[in-house]
């Protein structure tokens, strides 16, 4: 999961010798930000569904060669809709209906 962070870190600049790798911390910090603005039940959920069966079906879909970049991301959607839900659950909204 750290390779599809690690691609949109290394976009800004390469970490030097003796400096923190600041993909590790984006790891959990970007799906959670992305949850505050996005905090709705409905579609977080739908987020989570597509995590799990991406992380459930991935013998079956590894077949595909259409399906790499998108297995890539697998544990970034689920963990995005995982804090979407949470989210959405004190936003009090649920598919943009308080």
């Amino acid at each position: 999961m750290l390779e599809f962070h690690q691609i949109t870190v290394d976009t800004y600049k390469y970490a030097t010798y003796g400096e923190i790798n600041p993909a590790i911390f984006q790891v959990i910090t970007f799906p959670f930000f992305f949850a505050v603005m996005y905090g709705d039940v409905g579609h977080g959920s739908l987020f989570f569904l597509l995590g799990i069966v991406l992380c459930l079906f991935e013998n079956t879909l590894r077949k595909y060669p259409s399906m790499k970049g998108l297995l890539v991301t697998r544990y970034f959607w689920l963990m995005m809709g995982f804090f979407s839900v949470y989210m959405g659950l004190l936003y009090n909204e649920f598919f943009s209906i308080s």
